[in-house]
């Protein structure tokens, strides 16, 4: 697709479709919102695949893709919609093997531990670790990134290597917007700490759903014809666009607010303003993932 000076304003998914091979979706504000599903939006990635498209989910949730689809079968997501899943605790898990030698501290609440299933890990406090996996806040609704200050100072102490299994700063959760794992990891690296980034915007977890889709189709699928989906600039915009891809974004998801989307109809100047103000641009913008209007 053609990038204009601004990104093109589109009713839904099927104006797109034709120029597509293979669709990267983002799963929490586009497919769901923690609360429910967007029916509208499993229908349309069900009706790209009818036309021979791919679809592969890619999510910055802590947990490996069978958890992930698990919870999409909760919300009664269609099967039909996808062919695969990838998320950053896929990837963390790979890193998780590498280290499986090494004592990990974990930071995280308990429904986040299956990135550990089948996995020999020894778990140990800051003073024994020799790494830190870093999953979300023990509380996303009550904790702030203060909460931890200290045991990041103690983990800096040590200089020890944070991997962040859900790099996303914030999540929308029904009406409420919570902090994610990002938001702890970007305090360590204020403090000087190194951490490894497990999902998105970083390429690895695109270079891994590339590899999925194309051994689905059993051919390698060119860039111009991947389209990435998702509704935050920081990770699924800026991750597209550093893998060298179009991106759609879906507005009325956490950016909602500050463009003032709660109520009302797309408003195409004020968005496309807010989006020039951005570091970096959607090749099209749409209210909500759906076929059409």
């Amino acid at each position: 697709m053609t990038v204009s000076s601004r990104p093109a304003l589109v009713e839904g998914l099927k104006s797109l479709a034709e120029n597509y091979d293979l669709i990267l979706c983002d799963v929490w504000g586009v497919l769901h919102n923690g609360v429910k599903a967007y029916e509208a939006a499993g229908d349309a990635l069900t009706r790209f695949r009818a036309k021979g498209g791919r679809v592969v989910l890619v999510s910055n949730a802590p947990r490996p893709g069978y958890s992930v689809g698990t919870q999409l079968d909760g919300f009664k997501v269609p099967r039909d919609a996808y062919d695969a899943i990838v998320t950053s605790g896929d990837l963390t898990r790979l890193a998780i093997e590498e280290r499986i030698d090494k004592i990990v501290h974990h930071i995280g609440p308990p429904r986040d531990m299956p990135i550990y299933d089948g996995l020999d890990v020894r778990f140990g406090s800051i003073s024994e670790a020799e790494y830190v996996v870093c999953t979300g806040f023990d509380d996303d609704e009550r904790e702030t990134v203060e909460n931890y200050r200290e045991r990041l100072e103690a983990m800096r102490r040590r200089d020890l290597l944070m991997v962040c299994a859900n790099p996303d700063l914030i999540v929308e959760r029904g009406h409420m917007i919570l902090p994610c794992a990002g938001t702890i990891a970007l305090a360590y690296e204020e403090t000087g700490g190194a951490v490894f980034y497990a999902g998105k915007p970083h390429a690895p977890v695109y270079e891994r759903a590339l590899a999925v889709a194309s051994g689905l189709s059993q051919h390698s699928i060119p860039k111009a014809r991947i389209l990435a989906v998702g509704d935050a600039i920081r990770t699924d915009i800026a991750g597209a666009s550093g893998f060298g891809i179009d991106s759609l974004m879906v507005a009325r998801g956490i950016h909602a607010e500050e463009l003032g989307l709660h109520k009302g109809d797309l408003v195409s100047d004020h968005v496309q303003d807010w989006a020039d103000r951005q570091p970096v641009m959607p090749t099209a913008i749409t209210d909500v993932l759906s076929w059409d209007a």
